[in-house]
């Protein structure tokens, strides 16, 4: 502590020596002794020379390491402070107790204190730990000053290695509105061994961002790499290519779901492939598809949409057969829908409940 001090300059009388060395050697029975008279020295000292100067602050650092002993952390804190003010006191014995003195701040639960006295001690510090910059930032986070622990992660040497590093990066980008960095650091630590919610995480921001068509890639490269998996992670996968703009590729996923029986082959899956391939404007397979709903849902809504899809897509039979059996199973919209086929020639067709009518033809 203080003993290792006592050889720099400026040069201290042999009594001072003995006095801290005496000290010190009794500091870890005697706190309480060695507090009062390290304190007694210290305000003695106070006007003298630099060489009594000097000394004063290292009996303050003395009565530091006692106070800090007796749980008195602030006590010892602002001792610290004191010391570090003494100029004829060595740069670099001055920048240690900065040191000190933030972790005793931190220790007497005075948090915005020790951020200063630790912010100043990495400042004057050419190469300062990575560990000490991130206890900083640590610091930063509980006192909820987002934007300056952003400031500090940015002027890291190298991006957060580790789980909870980097989970405390992108806490501290999100909450600062710092999504795209957020973003960055996600999509760096997306490889073959990350986890589900790592992934989720990814698309999810990327989402918010307002970018889907890159929530998409990102919840795919999960699902290709076997990250994702399963109905729900399917659904969501075809969800955000719906959303970004690559539809066919969502009813790829959905087919390919309906035939390995990751998804339930009712009318609700069903139904979100046919808006998948509407979507993509795949005319034949859209049709297909709606009918294939229209027939085991048996829902009015079902048929009207396939033929309103059939109408707009020039497909008037298909049109006709579907809006004479949405009209029967009681959707009014059909009626307008049916008066509108080009000469009312559809309405004499045969109706719509014989199910013997062929359907419209994959790719037509």
């Amino acid at each position: 502590m203080a003993s290792a001090s006592l050889q720099a300059q400026p040069a201290l009388p042999g009594s001072f020596i003995r006095d801290l060395k005496g000290l010190e050697a009794r500091l870890e029975q005697a706190p309480a002794e060695v507090l009062g008279k390290a304190r007694r020295q210290a305000e003695r000292l106070a006007a003298g020379n630099d060489a009594d100067r000097w000394a004063r602050a290292l009996y303050l650092q003395l009565a530091a390491g006692a106070a800090a002993r007796q749980g008195e952390h602030g006590q010892a804190a602002e001792w610290l402070d004191a010391a570090v003010k003494s100029e004829p006191a060595p740069a670099a014995w001055r920048q240690a107790r900065r040191r000190e003195a933030a972790f005793q701040y931190r220790a007497a639960g005075r948090t915005p204190l020790a951020v200063d006295r630790l912010a100043r001690w990495l400042e004057a510090t050419s190469a300062p730990p990575a560990d000490e910059c991130w206890r900083l930032i640590g610091w930063l986070t509980e006192l909820e000053r987002w934007e300056s622990a952003a400031t500090r992660l940015e002027a890291l040497d190298e991006a957060p290695q580790g789980e909870d590093r980097r989970t405390l990066a992108l806490t501290i980008y999100r909450q600062a509105g710092r999504d795209g960095e957020a973003l960055s650091l996600l999509r760096e630590g997306l490889d073959r061994e990350a986890s589900p919610q790592a992934w989720r995480r990814a698309a999810a921001l990327a989402q918010h961002l307002g970018d889907p068509a890159l929530a998409a890639a990102l919840w795919e490269a999960g699902w290709q790499r076997g990250a994702l998996s399963g109905e729900e992670d399917l659904r969501r996968m075809a969800s955000l290519h719906l959303a970004g703009g690559t539809p066919a590729r969502a009813a790829e996923h959905l087919e390919r779901g309906l035939e390995a029986g990751v998804l339930a082959s009712d009318a609700r899956q069903r139904r979100l492939l046919a808006r998948a391939w509407e979507a993509a404007r795949d005319h034949g397979r859209a049709l297909s598809a709606w009918e294939a709903v229209a027939r085991e849902s048996e829902q009015a809504d079902d048929w009207l949409r396939l033929g309103q899809l059939a109408h707009g897509w020039g497909e008037a039979a298909l049109a006709g057969r579907a809006l004479r059996r949405a009209r029967a199973l009681g959707a009014e919209e059909a009626e307008a829908w049916l008066a509108s086929l080009s000469g009312g020639a559809e309405q004499g067709a045969p109706p719509t409940g014989d199910q013997s009518e062929s359907s419209v033809q994959t790719g037509a």
